[in-house]
């Protein structure tokens, strides 16, 4: 009988201690775990003929908001993504609009308007947004219209596509908007 008490108080003992142990826990909020960056890094990449081209963007969402002359603004730099400024790399020379671009990495920059776009490629890269964009960085500037979309492409997306082995396009598709520019490998 002594044996069964002293069990007993053993059991007892470490299920109230197990039970103050599990009170003293640190809560974990779960929902902070699986929250998903809101506007995360996005890459994409793409060989055009031998020409490796990558981009690196950081992706925000529409979420109901008024973007086009409103989060982003008409007729200021924008650096086309979240974050950090968006950048191409091309690991070839290429030709944009007549123009030859060394191969290398360029920021890649915009500045919105409703009726045309001024797309920039820029020596500088490496920047929070367009907080130390100088237009004597500038490498190549070219203007294309806005392409206006019927169905809403609710994050931000970067598309490289081969249009043959020489000849890509570079197209990039908020909202119900896109824009493009093509290049073609030297």
């Amino acid at each position: 009988m002594k044996k069964i008490s002293i069990i007993t108080f053993c059991l007892l003992s470490a299920v109230v201690s197990f039970a103050q142990h599990e009170n003293h826990q640190p809560k974990v909020d779960t929902n902070k775990i699986a929250a998903k960056p809101k506007s995360p890094k996005m890459v994409k990449m793409e060989m055009i003929g031998d020409n490796h081209v990558h981009i690196e963007y950081g992706s925000p969402s529409v979420r109901g908001r008024n973007i086009w002359n409103g989060l982003v603004a008409y007729d200021q730099v924008w650096s086309t993504g979240a974050h950090k400024a968006t950048w191409i790399d091309f690991s070839k020379d290429v030709m944009i609009e007549g123009k030859h671009l060394p191969k290398g990495k360029y920021g890649f920059f915009t500045i919105p308007n409703k009726d045309k776009w001024t797309l920039i490629l820029s020596k500088t890269w490496d920047m929070h947004l367009a907080d130390d964009y100088k237009a004597e960085n500038d490498v190549i500037r070219i203007t294309v219209k806005p392409k206006k979309n019927k169905e809403l492409t609710e994050a931000l997306t970067y598309e490289i596509i081969a249009k043959n082995k020489n000849n890509g396009t570079i197209k990039m598709t908020w909202e119900y908007l896109s824009i493009v520019f093509d290049f073609e490998n030297m």
